[in-house]
């Protein structure tokens, strides 16, 4: 059941279609993002083991079928547990702090600015003008219905 404005059979059938089409859309996207989650994690795996069996046997790299493979190594590091401010004042004592930046969620900067705006009779506060970029996006919320 529709429910809103009254529409024409034309209107509900190119809605349905539409709605179809999206769902479909969505449903694919969300199979495709578990089929690269997965993959990724077959890599993850094959990429461990190929790369204890080089280390194991000396093998720095090789070619094959015309693709050279390469055994390195890279340093990965991140900030320890709780102490990321820590971390951000010692590098900034010791001259790194070109390393250390400032980042806002995109989201939850969203929610602020919608929040300010509500506070503010519906308009931007003044203080925040020429610093966000504030546009509404109107989508359609696609969630499994309770009733059939």
């Amino acid at each position: 059941m529709i429910t809103g404005k009254e529409s024409t059979p034309i209107d509900n059938n190119r809605m349905f279609e539409l709605t179809d089409e999206l769902k479909s859309l969505r449903d694919l996207k969300a199979d495709l993002e578990k089929q690269v989650k997965d993959i990724n994690a077959k890599i993850d795996d094959t990429d461990y083991r190929l790369s204890e069996i080089m280390a194991e046997t000396e093998t720095q790299n090789f070619t094959l079928s015309g693709t050279m493979f390469c055994l390195t190594t890279k340093t990965r590091a991140s900030a320890a547990a709780g102490v990321k401010d820590n971390l951000f004042a010692a590098l900034r004592e010791q001259g790194f702090g070109d390393l250390v930046y400032e980042t806002v969620n995109a989201n939850t900067l969203s929610s602020f600015v919608k929040e300010q705006v509500e506070g503010n009779n519906d308009s931007l506060p003044g203080w925040l003008t020429g610093l966000v970029n504030v546009f509404d996006k109107t989508t359609v919320s696609v969630r499994k219905s309770t009733k059939h």
